[in-house]
């Protein structure tokens, strides 16, 4: 007979730890079922959970179990070491039952440790592809602009004279827009490139002018069951890099049957199995979309709240339905909703402030929960739901290089484009940045 205790069913959530705790609906809904939860998170957060673990009266209060891995996101597969002994040890402890990428940093290894549990997962392919920008122009050439990859061994070697210009260069695994910049001559290209840490694989690719759009989709046992194409604002319209300064949900322009359909035959070319993907696009003068990125795991910024109020229910409970194979259905979307990241001058910040009667600033830490937006109804007036700002008073604002730098974002949402257009001026006039600059 065997009499052996049962072991606990474990979920493990993995990522950088600022980005669980943006998204804390996942613990919430995981607590709820009687889960144990388990963080995989790098080793760089350690003092930031410890800290937040021990406010008992928040989400991250769920939280069983925390496993710091190392590694270096412009290393590859730097992490997975540190991950697989993590699991090694909690699969002799847990009856580890779902796992889920909550951000960029441990896709690759958290398909690793889903493969080898037997337990549901983009895939391997899926997984691997999405974590490697060069990876994504091998196996999506159809779908890809024009590129051509550098190993650091040969990057002293490459004729930059010979490429066609203008030009993209990026490096092939970091995250967030970080490093990837727009260049014109060859002289900018030698120039950038001794920038970049001795190590990295570079991109070199050619750049496509044209509306950039994102699409989320959630594929469950290999077919997609929601799909969704996002408008987006970025930099580049003024600057060489693409940091992204808002989003709208869901797109509503002639664009967006196109790239539902690209989509799907990316999806389809890396047998993508279960779980969310976040596809990046661009549409150009002639009207074809070309495949900017692709990751497997949840979309960053505020995508996510914005479907919450777009759709009227978020996706954080289906995606993890998904992940522990259940039924999911998700509604029509009854509003359009956008979010806005305001640009600002380099400098000290000293205050934000709003004129939005019933309406306050939220002033965030990174181990804070992002407040709930409750969605309103379909024909409520437009509406401003909140105003966040991820910097500190006395902290120094740095020139938007990547997402990481931007400080003030607002969210609205209304009955149709018009409406939101409209109200996104009115609440850029009534938000003021105070900022201190180098020479004041």
């Amino acid at each position: 007979m065997n009499t052996k205790t049962p072991l606990p069913a474990a979920f493990v959530l993995t990522g950088a730890f600022w980005v669980i705790c943006r998204n804390s609906l996942y613990l919430t809904q995981l607590a709820e079922r009687g889960l144990t939860i388990l963080v995989l998170t790098p080793g760089s957060y350690r003092q930031q959970v410890e800290e937040a673990r021990r406010n008992k009266l928040s989400p991250i209060s769920h939280i069983a179990g925390v496993a710091y891995v190392e590694g270096s996101l412009d290393k590859e597969a730097s992490f997975n070491p540190s991950v697989i002994a993590a699991l090694q040890n909690w699969r002799t402890l847990y009856q580890i039952i779902g796992t889920f990428a909550v951000g960029e940093t441990l896709v690759e290894p958290t398909g690793l440790i889903a493969d080898a549990l037997g337990i549901r997962s983009p895939g391997l392919r899926a997984t691997r592809v999405c974590r490697s920008k060069y990876l994504q122009r091998f196996y999506l050439n159809a779908f890809s602009p024009d590129s051509v990859m550098v190993p650091p061994e040969q990057r002293s070697r490459i004729d930059l004279t010979a490429l066609a210009y203008p030009l993209i260069m990026k490096p092939a695994t970091r995250h967030s827009s970080s490093g990837v910049l727009s260049i014109e001559t060859p002289q900018q290209a030698h120039r950038a490139l001794a920038d970049y840490p001795a190590h990295e694989t570079l991109l070199l690719e050619q750049k496509i002018v044209g509306q950039e759009y994102s699409v989320e989709t959630l594929s469950q046992q290999g077919e997609v069951i929601f799909a969704s194409a996002t408008h987006k604002v970025t930099t580049d319209s003024h600057a060489n890099t693409f940091v992204e300064l808002a989003h709208t949900v869901p797109n509503q322009d002639q664009n967006s049957a196109l790239l539902l359909e690209a989509t799907q035959q990316v999806l389809n070319t890396l047998s993508f199995k279960d779980g969310i993907a976040h596809t990046e696009w661009r549409v150009d003068h002639n009207g074809r979309p070309w495949l900017m990125e692709i990751a497997s795991r949840t979309p960053g910024d505020g995508i996510l709240p914005l479907y919450n109020l777009a759709y009227g229910q978020p996706l954080e409970p289906a995606i993890l339905r998904i992940m522990l194979g259940e039924q999911v259905s998700l509604p029509a979307p009854g509003r359009v909703a956008r979010q806005v990241y305001l640009e600002h001058s380099p400098g000290i910040l000293v205050d934000v402030q709003l004129d939005w009667p019933g309406a306050e600033i939220a002033w965030l830490n990174d181990n804070d929960p992002w407040p709930t937006l409750s969605a309103g109804n379909r024909d409520d007036a437009p509406t401003l739901r909140a105003v966040f700002v991820h910097k500190q008073r006395g902290e120094r604002l740095e020139p938007l290089r990547s997402s990481e730098d931007r400080a003030v974002v607002f969210f609205i949402d209304a009955r149709n484009v018009a409406e939101l257009d409209q109200l996104e001026k009115n609440v850029r006039a009534k938000i003021t940045l105070h900022v201190k600059g180098q020479h004041d």
